[in-house]
């Protein structure tokens, strides 16, 4: 059974960091792309960024472009997400989720973990 788990949210202040963690589970995740998606209250879903597994090609949506980083520990199977100079806007429950490589649709997601930043 997959389980992707998040941490790392909380209550920052506006131009400050936090990273958020993925313990992923259940399965080996070599042929899989990891992404991090973020949803605010009464907005849709959105994608913030993904990375593939194996070789770590990364893509960024264009509002956390050079802002946030994300990574993967293969040995820990661990996706991280490091945020930095946040912005009241990126305040939003963040999900980390996975799919197979060459997929569209994300087959796996987590719970979630809520990220606040105060102006």
């Amino acid at each position: 059974q997959v389980q992707l788990v998040e941490s790392g949210g909380g209550l920052v202040q506006a131009g400050g960091s936090l990273r958020l963690s993925c313990a992923a589970s259940g399965r080996t995740f070599s042929s899989y792309v990891m992404g991090w998606f973020r949803q605010a209250p009464g907005k849709e879903r959105e994608f913030v960024a993904h990375i593939t597994w194996r070789g770590g090609s990364t893509r960024y949506a264009d509002s956390v472009k050079g802002r946030f980083t994300i990574s993967r520990d293969n040995a820990k199977n661990t996706l991280y997400l490091q945020m930095n100079s946040l912005k009241p806007e990126d305040t939003a429950v963040y999900y980390c989720a996975a799919r197979q490589f060459g997929q569209t649709s994300y087959d796996y997601w987590g719970q979630g973990t809520q990220v606040t930043v105060s102006s």
